[in-house]
Order: structure tokens, then C-alpha cells, then sequence
């Protein structure tokens, strides 16, 4: 079994609706920002992090991105029948995974600075940590509104609050996971769970990010990347 999260699940299943007509027919991760879609500014981190095997699960207009990763090195877990949300589709993708802690990465934001898959994967220390998320604080959640999702302690765990953002890129242990009943949910039933037991981390990412969820935050994304390769 393996120790470290070096597997790699992308979300890219989703229907994308905040993009409007951006997804009326294509699917969020295949929008552009910066020339590229989405999916291969995601797909630039697992690949400079040399983590495997990578996993990405497709439902909305799944061909096309079945289509754009053809060739590539990534596996697809299909969830055309019926979409699973973050948890039932990280669930349903573990055959393809592996087993052992893996890292799973949103397909809609953007990054400048360290590598945040690098980042989690030295930080992961399985035998206390259970998951660990990567977070900003507020002020620099760029693209994104809201309070923030969590509060962390000074020892490093999280709690429901405000004050951080989750960016959407974690390493887990998705053991006990088979547990839960429902077929259709999050990965917040998950997290919960850690967070009684003490074992749910934070680690604030160093760098920029930006959350692309809405045709507004593509210039802002695209302004961030800019100054960067500057």
C-alpha cells in the first residue's frame, strides 16, 4: 500500500453553471485562461510534482474532455450515469487511484508560486494527519467572496470557521470513506469526521491563487499569470 499521496484525482466533472454561456457547450475545465484550458494549468502542477497515476472523473459534456486528454497520461472515471459529487466520485475512483492516501486537485483555479502539490505531499505526515488542505487566507483569495471555510489552530489542524479558504488541493486518507451510505456526496462528510477526531490539517499555500468559478475571474486570473511570467 502506498505511503505517500502520490496519486493525483482531478475534478472535472462538474456542470460549471456560475460560467453561464462560457459552459452552455463545453465543459469548465476545457475554458481558457491564459491560452490553456484549465484542466493543463491543473495538469502542469501533477506533472512538475511527478505524481501518479493521475486520475480525472468526467459527467458534463464528458466527451469532450474524454477527447482533449486522449494520449495523455491520465486515467478517466466516468460518472456520465450520474454525477457523484467531490466525495462519490473520489470514492468511485479509488480502483484507478490505488490504494493509500491520495491527493485530489480542483480543475478551477489557478496558481502562482510553489508547486502546492509538492507542497502538500512533503508536509503529509500520515500517522497523525488524516487530511491536509491547502489554504489561503482571505485577503488573498483572489476570485473568490465569502469569510473563508475554515480557522486553524496554531498547531496546524482546522475547524469550521472563517478566516481561510480551502483552494481546492489536499492530500487525504480516504480510508473509511466506504462507510458512508450515500452515493451522491461530499467530501465535507469526510472532513467532518477528521475534524472530531483531531486529525483534519491546514497548510497555507506561500503563493497566488485564484478561484476561476465565474467569467469575471478569468482577467483576473489571466493578470495574475501575467505579472508572474513577468
Amino acid at each position: 500500500m502506498r505511503q505517500r499521496p502520490d496519486a493525483l484525482m482531478l475534478f472535472a466533472a462538474g456542470f460549471g453553471t456560475r460560467m453561464g454561456e462560457l459552459t452552455r457547450s463545453r465543459p469548465k475545465p476545457l475554458v481558457q485562461v491564459a491560452g490553456r484550458p484549465l484542466i493543463e494549468h491543473a495538469l502542469d502542477l501533477a506533472r512538475a510534482a511527478d505524481v501518479g497515476p493521475i486520475v480525472a472523473n468526467v459527467h458534463y459534456l464528458p466527451d469532450q474532455i474524454i477527447t482533449h486528454l486522449a494520449g495523455q497520461d491520465v486515467l478517466i472515471s466516468d460518472e456520465r450515469d450520474r454525477i457523484l459529487e467531490t466525495g462519490g466520485g473520489l470514492r468511485k475512483a479509488l480502483g484507478l487511484l490505488g490504494a493509500g492516501p491520495v491527493m485530489t486537485l480542483n480543475t478551477d483555479a489557478v496558481w502562482s508560486g510553489p508547486n502546492v502539490i509538492t507542497q502538500l505531499r512533503e508536509q503529509w505526515q500520515g500517522a497523525r494527519m488524516s487530511a491536509l488542505l491547502a489554504l489561503v487566507p482571505v485577503e488573498r483569495a483572489l476570485g473568490h467572496t465569502g469569510k473563508g471555510d475554515f480557522a486553524l489552530a496554531p498547531d496546524g489542524r482546522i475547524s469550521r470557521g472563517t478566516g481561510y479558504v480551502y483552494t481546492g488541493a489536499q492530500a487525504l486518507n480516504p480510508a473509511g470513506i466506504e462507510t458512508i451510505p450515500e452515493a451522491v456526496f461530499s467530501l465535507n462528510l469526510l472532513w467532518d469526521r477528521m475534524i472530531s477526531e483531531g486529525r483534519a490539517y491546514g497548510t497555507v499555500y506561500p503563493g497566488r491563487w485564484c478561484d476561476v468559478g465565474r467569467p469575471d475571474c478569468i482577467p483576473l486570473a489571466e493578470a495574475m499569470l501575467g505579472a508572474a511570467d513577468g
